[in-house]
């Protein structure tokens, strides 16, 4: 079974959003997406700016630079043949620590900055995904609505019941109770026909790419539908949509209005008008949901709408299409299968990573990355790592944990120090050994 970075069983997790400062670095180019075979690999000697190759000690290089390249040459001969990295120098402009860094590996949960980044820009970070109420049919005498209503899902990962929103959305995502309240304004008191999901905006794949669709309770914490409650959450034989329309039924009726749930869920006629609607919180404050405790259930969400919006359909492969083409504008064209990076179909290099936090550095974009991402020390999936190391509070990066697979990525600075985009990935080692490896590495890498 594989294990998802962050994991998404439902816990209490603080979002913090990272302050950004940052300074503007210029783009170059660099390896071609999923560089590999036997040059790539051969390229075991680490390298630096000035001095490929070059010991610890060579002139060519600075007191900081033959530190951190000594460290990382040091923890990545720990960590094996099977692992690479880059560090680029956004002050200087320039790569200070390079090995392996054309190989396409799993990036795991780091696909999430690829998703993260198509988002803003198919989207833009205002982005509110919409939960509606319809009705076919008309209210009549005391309250009555003849007729069925449709409970419509625009693939909000955030909607549910006020309490679990309160601790696993931080309160943010919108809640039935706001649809009862609409509706009970509107005059409505009792329902003769049924209350029915309407989950047709994305496909009926419950999973991903690597459980062949089959539902992933452990990685995903629920069932992906574009109508979910709590979190993709169900009972017995219900789906997520049919689920999500019991719980607002079960809600309307603590609101007094008599209504019954259909099992089954259904598509919303096209003559239904709407009665009521709730809407997510705005896309970057939904990134900052997602990467912090890197939630795989709300990336491959999104990968659906993305394909919905701007594909031919709301499916994962189509929303993967997507977000390989948008961030072609990046200059990075790494093999995206899905959203969340749980397949290990998914490839991508240390440099393609580099490069695209390169390329959106102090971008519009970027700055809603920076802001989106955990600190490392302190919260989210990186609340562990660096503690009591230079990066510790000074340093912002992603996960990425498959089983043998440990990766980070991100951005470190600290006052009076250059700014530096960083990528390690680890493959081979335990997630236990790699992890203190990459406490060292992040921890030297911040001290440069």
């Amino acid at each position: 079974m594989l294990t998802g970075c962050g994991g998404s069983s439902h816990r209490s997790t603080t979002v913090g959003a990272a302050t950004s400062g940052v300074s503007q670095a210029t783009t170059t180019t660099t390896p071609a997406a999923g560089a590999s075979g036997a040059a790539a690999e051969a390229s075991a000697a680490p390298v630096a700016a000035g001095s490929a190759g070059a010991p610890a000690d060579n002139p060519a290089l600075s007191p900081a630079q033959a530190a951190l390249k000594a460290s990382l040459t040091r923890q990545f001969g720990k960590a094996g043949r099977q692992s690479g990295a880059m560090v680029y120098d956004l002050t200087a402009h320039k790569p200070v620590f390079a090995l392996r860094e054309g190989v396409g590996r799993p990036p795991a949960s780091v696909e999430k900055l690829y998703t993260t980044l198509a988002l803003l820009r198919m989207l833009g970070p205002g982005a509110h995904l919409p939960t509606t109420v319809l009705g076919t049919g008309h209210l009549g005498r005391h309250g009555i609505w003849h007729g069925n209503l449709y409970l419509r899902g625009g693939g909000d990962p955030t909607f549910g019941d006020g309490a679990f929103n309160h601790v696993w959305e931080e309160g943010y995502g919108p809640t039935a109770t706001q649809l009862v309240d609409q509706l009970r304004a509107a005059g409505i008191r009792k329902v003769t026909g049924k209350l029915i999901g309407d989950a047709s905006l994305f496909d009926s794949h419950r999973g991903g790419p690597s459980t062949n669709f089959a539902p992933d309770i452990p990685d995903f914490g629920g069932q992906l539908s574009a109508l979910t409650y709590d979190h993709g959450a169900t009972l017995g034989t219900l789906s997520p949509g049919a689920f999500a329309a019991r719980e607002l039924a079960l809600a309307l009726r603590a609101g007094h209005v008599r209504a019954k749930a259909a099992h089954d869920t259904g598509v919303t006629p096209r003559r239904a008008r709407t009665l009521a609607v709730v809407s997510s919180p705005p896309l970057s404050v939904m990134l900052r949901l997602m990467d912090v405790r890197s939630d795989d259930l709300f990336a491959e969400l999104f990968t659906e709408q993305l394909g919905s919006r701007f594909g031919t359909g709301g499916s994962i492969a189509e929303g993967a299409r997507v977000v390989a083409s948008a961030i072609t504008s990046y200059g990075v064209h790494p093999q995206i299968v899905d959203g969340s990076g749980l397949s290990r179909d998914d490839r991508s290099s240390p440099s393609q990573v580099v490069s695209l936090l390169r390329s959106a550095w102090r971008t519009p974009e970027g700055n809603v990355l920076w802001a989106s991402l955990p600190v490392v020390g302190v919260n989210g999936t990186v609340e562990r790592i660096g503690v009591h190391t230079p990066a510790q509070g000074n340093c912002i990066a992603k996960t990425g944990t498959l089983n043998g697979v440990t990766n980070l990525a991100g951005y470190c600075h600290r006052p009076g120090h250059h700014r530096l985009a960083f990528a390690l990935m680890i493959d081979g080692p335990s997630n236990t050994q790699a992890l203190e490896l990459m406490n060292r590495m992040v921890g030297a890498i911040a001290k440069y």
